[in-house]
């Protein structure tokens, strides 16, 4: 069975992805929905960390280091061409 904590944490990093979808949906700017993203983006990852300690399996956190850094260059690629292109 999961410990208390894990659903505890599970419950805050699942309001703070609304709270970002929220921003994300709301944003003024592009640049306010680009960090909006980065911010899912690392709650994900947040997430997947809390089920990989959650049900023991290395796995998932593996997959969280991988997926975090995928998200970085993406994050990176997105404010290159917001800033003038990617050529």
């Amino acid at each position: 069975m999961i410990e208390p904590v894990f659903l505890y944490a599970a419950l805050v990093v699942m309001i703070a992805g609304l709270i970002t979808i929220l921003r994300m949906m709301l944003g003024p700017s592009v640049p306010d929905r680009v960090v909006g993203l980065d911010t899912l983006n690392t709650l994900v990852v947040a997430g997947m960390v809390l089920l990989g300690a959650a049900y023991d399996r290395t796995i998932y956190i593996d997959i969280a280091i991988v997926y975090a850094l995928l998200s970085y260059i993406g994050t990176l690629a997105i404010a290159r061409y917001l800033q003038g292109g990617l050529a």
